[in-house]
């Protein structure tokens, strides 16, 4: 901890996303709601010609400045690291160009560099397009990948966390018909650890409780319906203590006894399964949180929404609660002795 982050804490940057999509805007509403005040420890890397021109259409009075690592953050302005050479046309509402295309991937860039540098303590990203971001010759699927890579991570995790419900999955972005050939112990015994480390590292939760999802109808039904929990999912289970980790528990039950307060999170197999229901619980105010990097990241459960962009219809909650996710994960690793960056 240096001498600057005594007066005021590291704060965290927020990625401007797509251009051309809603991400300018909720940002542009995040700072400009006096009701959402954790804005006031968090920058922006983008493009301050573009975030200017999302704020004119929200009809914002809201000062949006330049922003260089170290200086201090100003109340009443948006602090914006200029991301690559500053745009000179406007952006077109809902149709990314090339322009927008590369700066979704640098501003990417730029923030792995801040936070490896001390000058922000985590990230908290706003959506991208995948199409545009390989377009712009980024080789990623996604924001995780490049995050991964971009880190040196061998392996990550995606958990979907809300006030009611946390998720993790053990397959990602995969067809349904691949999902039972890519269940392994050891996909779901490293999956069951991350998500221990995370509730106990990231959300104060040292005696976490995990229930552990069931592939098939009814757990397979005896193997009536298939015998993945018994010949995967069950062994992987037993490597943990009953009391902090459980299941296989039938897929149609669980996620309620969950968000009742049950469990403190719920391993599920596969991306649906896991994601119906917490998007029923958590559509707006959900939080997609990376398992496994070396740095705080959390992002939107949302797209570009291109559909939408330049109406002002963006709703901001998401991003709201990402920002104020990834600084209490920061505070929390902090405490806990983990690598700090944050004034504590």
């Amino acid at each position: 901890m240096n001498n600057a982050t005594r007066e005021q804490p590291t704060p965290v940057a927020i990625t401007m996303g797509c251009p051309a999509g809603i991400g300018p805007e909720i940002i542009c509403r995040l700072f400009g709601d006096s009701d959402l005040p954790v804005s006031r420890q968090a920058v922006v890397a983008g493009d301050v010609a573009v975030l200017r021109q999302a704020a004119s259409r929200l009809g914002m009075a809201m000062g949006i400045e330049p922003w260089l690592p170290g200086q201090p953050l100003a109340e009443g302005v948006i602090p914006v690291l200029q991301v690559g050479p500053p745009r000179t046309e406007p952006v077109h509402w809902g149709r990314p160009d090339a322009a927008a295309n590369r700066v979704m991937g640098q501003c990417v860039e730029e923030v792995v560099r801040l936070v490896a540098a001390g000058a922000c303590s985590g990230i908290v990203t706003c959506p991208i397009s995948k199409k545009g971001l390989q377009a712009a010759g980024y080789p990623y699927p996604g924001h995780t990948e490049m995050l991964a890579a971009l880190t040196g991570s061998p392996k990550v995790r995606m958990m979907m966390a809300g006030p009611r419900l946390k998720v993790v999955l053990v397959t990602i972005h995969v067809a349904l018909g691949q999902v039972a050939g890519l269940l392994t112990q050891a996909e779901i015994i490293e999956c069951i650890g991350m998500t221990r480390a995370a509730l106990r590292h990231d959300f104060a939760l040292p005696a976490s409780r995990i229930a552990v999802a069931g592939l098939n109808p009814h757990n397979g039904e005896s193997g009536l319906f298939g015998d993945e929990e018994s010949r995967v999912i069950a062994p992987a289970i037993a490597s943990f203590a009953t009391d902090t980790v459980s299941g296989p528990w039938p897929p149609d039950t669980i996620f309620h006894q969950a968000a009742s307060g049950q469990y403190d999170a719920v391993i599920a197999m596969y991306h649906d399964q896991g994601l119906i229901p917490f998007k029923l619980l958590h559509f707006q105010d959900g939080v997609n949180v990376t398992l496994g990097l070396p740095l705080v990241r959390t992002s939107v459960d949302h797209g570009t929404a291109y559909d939408i962009a330049g109406k002002n219809l963006a709703d901001p909650s998401s991003l709201a609660a990402a920002l104020t996710m990834a600084q209490t994960i920061v505070a929390n690793r902090c405490r806990g002795g983990d690598a700090c960056t944050q004034a504590c």
